[in-house]
């Protein structure tokens, strides 16, 4: 039982003019109206400090705070190994079902309050799936964090993740560059992202590493980070991954899965991140050893 938590929001300019439940349901789509309108009534929902009337009107620069109560979160692997270390990074290695970040559930069993207890302050300087492993790099200091989020958004920190994927590709080398975005589940309220032509750019490069007898150990370099980004794009060319119940054929959800996007069982692993030091500005090649089932014949 950890011991709740305030969401906290600063209402921008998209938002004004919502009532106070409108902006929660639009602002969180997991939870319908009609939730949020019971939360309000129970005094859960702040505006600027004070019990919020469930229909009152949010104004620009005004803070609504959803007061949630402590609860129960899923078991999760509260572990992981150093894989590089100085003052002003950290290179983890996190375990398949632990969450990068709070979220879906989740608040003291993630990653972020694991190697914050063995390492304070350290903070991940990206997100990957709760069932993926591998490489996540956290940044120690505040001129590390500012260099190293300049240098993401420029485009100047390569990405490459290992699967196993079903069947064999045509060609050893292509890429995808299919849109991402969230789309309605068929299911109540919830949303997922997908595969969509009013999706955001994504692009995606593919290099096949071993053909085995019915699937493929396969490199992926993400040259966009959109979320779920590898799973949907290899399951949009054909190439699920082994093991994947969420996204099917065209990077779509499949309409029969009984787990959500973030549902692990598959083969994804964070293998490798080529940056500069914010600091002193060395090239740094960082690796995670990736597990015996995306490890090549000649690797073993």
């Amino acid at each position: 039982m950890n011991r709740g938590y305030e969401y906290r929001h600063r209402i921008e300019a998209g938002g004004a003019g919502m009532t106070v439940v409108s902006y929660l349901a639009w602002r969180y789509p997991h939870t319908p109206l009609a939730g949020w309108r019971g939360r309000a009534l129970e005094g859960r929902v702040l505006l600027d400090g004070s019990p919020a009337e469930p229909e009152a009107p949010v104004r620009t620069g005004q803070t609504v705070i959803w007061v949630r109560p402590p609860w129960r979160e899923p078991d999760a692997p509260l572990s992981f190994a150093v894989l590089f270390r100085d003052d002003h990074l950290l290179g983890v290695l996190k375990p398949a079902g632990l969450p990068t970040l709070p979220g879906g559930g989740f608040l003291d069993h993630t990653l972020l309050r694991v190697v914050r207890r063995a390492f304070p302050g350290a903070t991940p300087a990206h997100r990957i799936g709760r069932g993926t492993t591998g490489l996540v790099l956290c940044t120690r200091s505040e001129e590390a964090s500012v260099a190293v989020g300049s240098a993401w958004r420029r485009g100047e920190v390569r990405k490459f993740y290992r699967a196993l994927v079903s069947g064999h590709p045509r060609r050893e080398r292509f890429s995808v560059d299919t849109p991402i975005g969230r789309i309605p589940l068929p299911r109540g309220a919830f949303q997922a992202h997908a595969a969509t032509p009013e999706g955001k750019r994504a692009l995606s490069h593919v290099r096949v590493l071993e053909h085995r007898e019915s699937n493929s150990l396969v490199e992926v370099e993400i040259v966009t980070g959109r979320p779920h980004q590898v799973r949907i794009h290899l399951a949009a060319a054909g190439h699920r991954l082994v093991g994947e119940s969420f996204y099917g054929p065209g990077g779509q959800p499949l309409p029969d899965s009984a787990v959500g996007p973030g549902g692990g069982g598959f083969f994804l692993h964070s293998y490798r991140l080529l940056l500069k030091h914010p600091v002193d500005a060395r090239h740094l090649d960082l690796e995670a050893p990736p597990p015996p089932v995306l490890r090549m014949a000649s690797e073993h």
